[in-house]
Order: C-alpha cells, then sequence, then structure tokens
C-alpha cells in the first residue's frame, strides 16, 4: 500500500474479489451439481446458491462499512489497474467463448468445463500481478492442476450403482467451486483486516 495507507478502493476492491468469487463459484457448483445427474439436484442447488449468496452478502458488508473511509487517489496506477483488469477479463470471456465453439464444432463439448477451468486459472495469474493478492497465484494454479488431472486420470463417464454421472463435469465443477469458494472466505479475511485499518486510520 502506497504510504502504509488503506484507503476505500482498497477495502471495496477485496470486496469485489469476494463477490466474484462466490458468484462464480456458485456457477461452477451448478455445473457439478448438474453432472451429477440426479434427481434431487434442486436441493443441492439450492443449498449453493445458499452458500454463495451468504458469501456475497459479505462482500456487500464490508462495501457498506467501507463509506465513510477515505476516498484518497492515492495510486497513479489505479486507472492502469482497472485498465489491465478489463483486458484480462475480456481476454478470458473471448476465449472461453472460442473453447465453446471449437469443442461443439469438433464434437467433443466435453472438453469444454475442463479447458474452461484452465482459461479460468490463467487468468487469475495476471490478477494475482495487478492486485498484488498471493492467495490468486495458489488459486489458479489448483485450477488449472484440477482440470489437467481430471482429463489425464478421471474417465468422462462413471458407473456407480448403475447410476451413470459426468465425471469430468462433476469433478471440474465441484472442485472449481470449492476452489473459488475458499479463495472468497481468504479474501474475505483479508477485506476485513483491511477494513480494519482502514477505520484505526481515519
Amino acid at each position: 500500500m502506497a504510504e502504509d495507507v488503506v484507503t476505500k478502493a482498497d477495502v471495496r476492491g477485496t470486496a469485489s474479489g469476494v463477490m466474484f468469487m462466490a458468484f462464480f463459484g456458485t456457477v461452477w457448483a451448478d455445473i457439478g451439481i448438474g453432472g451429477l445427474q440426479v434427481s434431487g439436484a434442486i436441493w443441492l442447488m439450492i443449498l449453493a446458491i445458499l452458500i454463495g449468496a451468504a458469501l456475497f452478502c459479505s462482500g456487500i458488508r464490508i462495501i457498506r462499512s467501507s463509506r465513510n473511509l477515505s476516498n484518497i487517489n492515492k495510486s497513479r496506477n489505479a486507472k492502469n489497474v482497472n485498465k489491465w483488469f478489463n483486458i484480462v477479463f475480456a481476454t478470458e470471456f473471448g476465449l472461453i467463448i472460442i473453447a465453446a465453439i471449437v469443442t461443439n464444432v469438433i464434437g467433443h463439448f466435453d472438453w469444454f468445463f475442463p479447458i474452461m477451468a484452465i482459461i479460468v486459472g490463467v487468468h487469475f495469474f495476471p490478477l494475482a500481478h495487478l492486485f498484488q493478492v498471493s492467495a490468486y497465484y495458489i488459486t489458479g494454479t489448483l485450477l488449472c492442476l484440477l482440470s489437467i488431472v481430471t482429463l489425464l486420470f478421471v474417465p468422462l463417464k462413471i458407473s456407480i450403482g448403475g447410476h451413470q454421472i459426468d465425471a469430468w463435469w462433476t469433478l471440474i465443477g465441484l472442485g472449481s467451486m470449492l476452489i473459488l469458494w475458499i479463495t472468497s472466505l481468504v479474501i474475505l479475511t483479508i477485506g476485513r483486516k483491511l477494513l480494519s485499518i482502514a477505520q484505526s486510520q481515519q
């Protein structure tokens, strides 16, 4: 932090990270639960939505608690950070669209979610540098490893007690869900610490 001063932007940046992880973790939960192909999936999805919503609301609470913090324009990099975040996010989105189109055209759409997990994982590396959050390096690495290990060692379909599940979608979906939700909790802890420091500096 420049001059060791924690500003509203710092606190709200971490809160945004909490909310992003909560939301996209829930999206991955939907993919994983869908792969299970079970009749009670709606209840699992409701549980996932409740957990995701709780994390998301934690981010909102940090933002609300930061309303009275100093709004010092402390960084020459503020605009650059926003610019590069948009570039990284747009590149990630574009690559995901391309992966969806290509896997569908070649008739191997089952590869889409593992490939998407790798794309999402890789996008965390520039974000870790951009926001100076080392936890994102771990998040990115885990997402990439999850996908690679799944592709190399897990069969596409698994039959359990006569019930067939889409193993790739289930493992990638639920694994990514856990990784992003745990990251959300880590960032939430960081955000609360920054909020406390910023409030003590008022």
